[in-house]
């Protein structure tokens, strides 16, 4: 019983990276914000559920050959605040990144509010979302204060 407690549920990856700690039941709307669905030509390997001594229940993806970039961290961070990720090569970790959500989002999403200020091409001012609460995250405009869902914010990537 041990032994097949121990197995890997997925194999190890040559090249890529690793995001684990990924809230349970939320790697879905991390392939959605990294843009790792169905047009993608990179293999993704994704664990849903499984168990975790520091979260109870977790979601771990692999992208092969592909290293996350700042932009898609920050992006990460709207789901997955508490994330850990490894970059692999060579089949061992070279690099560990974090993500960091902080007290504002700036440049990484658009107010999901359609008559906002943000929205006008003729005023071009950064997008600003403030995080008003983490847990469950609540973001508000920095312009016009509505509060953002984050199920569409998803759709308003920048």
């Amino acid at each position: 019983m041990a032994e097949e407690h121990n197995m890997r549920r997925v194999t190890a990856i040559k090249n890529g990276t690793v995001i684990d700690h990924i809230p349970s039941g939320q790697a879905l709307k991390v392939l959605e914000l990294l843009n790792l669905t169905s047009d993608t030509s990179v293999p993704v390997s994704l664990v849903m559920n499984v168990p975790s001594k520091k979260m109870g229940s977790k979601d771990i993806i692999k992208v092969e050959d592909r290293e996350l970039t700042q932009a898609e961290l920050d992006r990460l961070a709207l789901v997955a605040p508490e994330s850990s990720i490894a970059i692999i090569r060579a089949y061992s970790v070279a690099e560990k990144l974090t993500v960091n959500l902080g007290e504002e989002v700036r440049n990484v999403v658009r107010c999901t509010f359609s008559n906002c200020i943000t929205q006008n091409l003729r005023e071009p001012l950064p997008h600003r979302l403030r995080v008003t609460k983490t847990d469950p995250l609540t973001l508000r405009c920095h312009y016009c204060v509505r509060p953002q869902n984050l199920d569409e914010l998803i759709h308003n990537l920048l």
